[in-house]
């Protein structure tokens, strides 16, 4: 089942980033003031993008990651002036296999 990481712009002008299997359940969570702390004292504006991962375990190493982000490079994210793939680690390539000449 895929997980999403999603961003909410709030009333105060920051971005909230958050991960659902539903980003529209969890939006409507948050603006019905039973989503996270954050977004119940900053209210929810709109929904500014989500992003499609694999599994639970991507999605909260991308959110670990976007979190800690500055505010003008979540909204660069948000904007698609920056891409997930930049925010997140590139992952270790396999060692070439040794080849033995005979």
């Amino acid at each position: 089942m895929p997980w999403f990481l999603y961003l909410i712009e709030c009333s105060d002008g920051s971005v909230y980033t958050g991960i659902a299997t539903d980003v529209q359940a969890r939006y409507d969570k948050h603006t019905s003031g039973t989503g996270a702390r954050y977004t119940r004292s900053r209210k929810p504006v709109r929904l500014l993008a989500s992003f499609e991962l694999a599994d639970r375990s991507s999605a909260s190493r991308a959110e670990y990651r976007v979190k800690q982000l500055t505010p003008a490079q979540k909204w660069e994210l948000a904007s698609g002036a920056r891409t997930l793939e930049s925010v997140l680690p590139v992952a270790e390539e396999a060692a070439p296999a040794d080849s033995a000449d005979a």
